[in-house]
């Protein structure tokens, strides 16, 4: 079959993540309408049947992420999309999906909250949700794309990752990401690297579900197939079996948190922009970090050392990159569409090195000439 060449398009964020998650195989969608999330459901309905893939529209927002978990473990790759509100529901599920392993792709076009807030209107305030939300000890992969062109590519990304890791992973793009209309290049169907879980090999009478290989991550049977398994939320066993022995627990809760951060350098991905001999850096992601990126141009027609580290992924946080940075410049400054909650995460990694938060719980982000000013506030002092 021949593949499929490259295409260009001029459309909105939510339509390129959606055309993402097919280029990277995704075969299923299961949602429920929300917005700011709601065109990639419309056009997941449109794109499925010509594919021979499924969409389904549930009756609520907990439907959707249980039905995605099932249709994961029939080996289809499978992903649900919501806002802040649909998270919150979702998020015991989240914890589901982690204990049994489950690769999903969750993509959160993040709105203005609490509870409806700005239904229409971006911000941040959900990415400590994404890490901390469901309960128990886990780690989770968050992305943060800043473009139209990197929900698609993001959104393949997800798909990558959640299968190599077998794992959820969030897309955390704010609804001016999401509802932005931008060039979209989808490349030929051969030049887009996808990763697949991976299959037992052995004896289906030797198979254990949820015994690891060197990479702390197990094969993947299909159900239906010639492999039986057991897969339950409990703390389990090699077998799935449920099991309420310490070490166990022990053992399990490690491998899924140590999966995660053990390979960490191969998860996160960072952007450095002009930040060689920044004496001043900002950290942003998301729509903040298109604005701080003119206002690093800016600051350096000035005569400004300034400089951008843009956070790609969130979740596992970058913790040795902002460690690294803090030594290097005077004074970080945090812009976030929020109250601040990365800025605690950097405040941590970055200690003793003066931080400053930008917040904006808004459907706003801070305009260019706003992180400028304060960029001179600090260069003056």
């Amino acid at each position: 079959m021949k593949s499929l060449p490259e295409r260009v398009m001029f459309t909105m964020g939510d339509i390129a993540a959606a055309e993402g998650a097919l280029s990277a195989g995704c075969r299923y969608f299961g949602g429920y309408p929300i917005t700011p999330a709601t065109e990639i459901a419309e056009w997941m309905a449109r794109r499925m049947p010509e594919l021979r893939g499924a969409y389904v529209q549930y009756e609520d927002e907990i439907a959707s992420i249980t039905s995605v978990i099932g249709a994961s473990w029939t080996g289809t790759k499978a992903m649900t999309a919501t806002s802040g509100p649909g998270v919150s529901l979702m998020l015991e599920a989240i914890g589901l999906a982690v204990m049994t392993e489950t690769p999903l792709v969750l993509v959160n076009i993040m709105r203005g909250g609490p509870s409806t807030g700005q239904p229409t209107r971006g911000q941040q305030g959900d990415i400590m949700q994404a890490k901390w939300g469901s309960h128990g000890d886990y780690q989770i992969i968050g992305l943060t794309p800043a473009s139209v062109q990197e929900m698609f590519d993001q959104t393949v990304q997800a798909f990558n990752l959640a299968e190599k890791y077998r794992t959820p992973v969030f897309v955390l793009a704010d609804e001016t990401v999401g509802h932005m209309r931008e060039k979209l290049v989808i490349p030929d169907e051969k030049d887009i690297k996808l990763v697949n879980r991976k299959q037992p090999t052995v004896d289906p009478s030797e198979y254990l579900p949820f015994k690891a290989d060197d990479d702390l991550v197990p094969p993947m049977a299909v159900f239906g197939s010639k492999y039986q398994f057991y897969a339950t939320g409990l703390t389990h066993d090699e077998r799935g079996y449920p099991s309420d022995k310490e070490n166990i627990q022990i053992d399990l809760i490690t491998r899924l948190n140590d999966k995660i951060l053990k390979n960490a350098d191969d998860i996160i991905d960072l952007e450095k922009y002009q930040l060689d001999d920044a004496k001043i850096a900002v950290i942003a992601y998301g729509t903040p970090s298109r604005s701080a990126r003119r206002a690093i141009a800016i600051a350096r027609e000035e005569g400004i050392k300034a400089g951008l580290l843009r956070l790609k992924t969130v979740w596992p946080f970058p913790e040795e990159a902002v460690a690294e940075l803090a030594t290097e410049v005077d004074h970080i400054i945090v812009a976030e569409q929020n109250m601040g909650q990365i800025y605690h995460m950097v405040r941590s990694a970055g200690a003793p090195t003066p931080i400053t938060l930008m917040r904006k719980p808004a459907g706003m982000p801070q305009l260019p000439e706003e992180i400028v000013q304060k960029i001179k506030e600090i260069d003056s002092q």
